[in-house]
């Protein structure tokens, strides 16, 4: 197996914050290791291929199979977890220059709230202005 982008130092990070694989009571096809399909979907999100491009190759599993893998884990919010203790680890280590963090106000809470957002004008196009009223007028009008 290709363990191009995940270290061993990494995953024994990352492993821990993973949930233990299903149990399948009728046997079938053995489960992709979960460092591969980690591996399979860094690749796509670091070259910017399809899913369905991912070589079998590289012992990453199919493209079907990290994106679902990738998906059950956002949706267990291992991506939340992962991204929080690394943070945390990097800071510890004083890897992280926090003279370049900028906040984005959309993730800073207001608990009081705040004022009202004004109406926001439309970006699509506008419909022309018609000059003539009805169909009768127009044929009136030459």
């Amino acid at each position: 197996m290709n363990s191009a982008y995940v270290t061993d130092e990494l995953w024994a990070v990352i492993a821990p914050l993973l949930p233990p694989p299903k149990p399948k009571p009728k046997g079938g096809r053995p489960r992709l290791d979960d460092r591969a399909a980690l591996n399979g979907i860094l690749f796509v999100l670091v070259t910017g291929i399809g899913w369905e491009r991912l070589p079998n190759e590289l012992g990453f599993g199919s493209g079907m199979t990290c994106w679902r893998r990738l998906r059950d884990w956002h949706q267990a919010g291992i991506w939340q977890r992962l991204h929080h203790t690394l943070l945390e680890r990097l800071s510890h280590a004083d890897k992280i220059d926090w003279s370049r963090v900028c906040v984005d106000a959309s993730y800073v809470r207001a608990p009081k709230g705040g004022t009202k957002p004004g109406q926001i004008p439309p970006t699509g196009a506008r419909p022309e202005a018609t000059t003539i009223s009805s169909p009768t007028d127009a044929a009136f009008r030459w």
